[in-house]
């Protein structure tokens, strides 16, 4: 691949509690997944972020959620299916709506936390969040795992997938995050992660906490915003990818 994405979360900051460095991530990734409210974020932060996206020309993605503010969404919500579906559209038009606002636009969907790792597997909630996308606007794109079940209903309602690899996270040998909980499940190294992420980029591939290889073949690359350090991380994968060669370019943009 001669063309990647980077991807970050942003704009989960809330009231007077702040979290990550939006302003120097922008200056890094190609799109910015903003977070709606419902895990983090707030109406201030959500328009800021989204002004500043805007401002250094970044694709803008809603970052939907459970309702689980105190969990930061990483704790798996009994929501029903039909909860789970007017929430999401809940977010959506709220971030549309803002990003309007701005002179800006959201291009796709990204989930969060324990919605993102639950719909690879659970059709139920991931059929409520598809179908959420489809009342909205199918003109949105979402932003899965590969293999991921909200991928294969995705594409049967006619909304367009597209697959993500994370920069700073371990993979079991199926191609799934290793829980947070287990030991080594994020990583820390810039100058290891920037070799990471040049592989995932050149192979499609990644190796397993096990040590065998799992095959990705990522349209973006996510880089955490809320790590310790994270800036520092994103500027040392974005120089090692600049020095081979490689562009990095909304992934919105590149299926223009």
């Amino acid at each position: 691949m001669s063309t990647i994405d980077l991807n970050s979360d942003m704009g989960e900051s809330f009231g007077r509690w702040t979290l990550g460095d939006d302003a120097a991530l922008l200056d890094v990734v190609s799109s910015a997944n903003i977070a709606c409210g419902f895990h983090a974020g707030d109406p201030v932060h959500m328009l800021n972020t989204l002004s500043h996206a805007q401002a250094h020309d970044v694709t803008v993605g809603a970052h939907v959620a459970y309702r689980d503010l105190a969990g930061f969404g990483r704790r798996y919500v009994g929501a029903t299916v039909d909860e789970l579906h007017a929430d999401v559209m809940y977010q959506l038009a709220a971030l549309r709506g803002m990003a309007a606002s701005c002179g800006t636009q959201v291009r796709y969907v990204k989930p969060h936390g324990a919605l993102y790792n639950r719909i690879v597997s659970d059709e139920q909630h991931a059929l409520a969040v598809v179908e959420a996308i489809a009342r909205i606007d199918p003109s949105l794109a979402i932003l899965t795992l590969p293999g991921s079940a909200v991928g294969r209903i995705a594409r049967e309602h006619g909304i367009a997938v597209f697959h993500e690899a994370f920069a700073d996270r371990a993979y079991t040998p199926q191609g799934t995050l290793v829980s947070r909980r287990e030991p080594g499940a994020v990583l820390h190294d810039p100058d290891l992660v920037a070799e990471r992420v040049l592989g995932m980029v050149q192979t499609g591939t990644v190796q397993a906490i096990d040590g065998s290889i799992v095959h990705l073949q990522p349209d973006s690359v996510c880089v955490h915003g809320d790590s310790a350090g994270a800036v520092s991380m994103a500027q040392a994968i974005r120089t090692k990818l600049d020095e081979a060669g490689i562009t990095i370019c909304s992934f919105m943009e590149q299926s223009r």
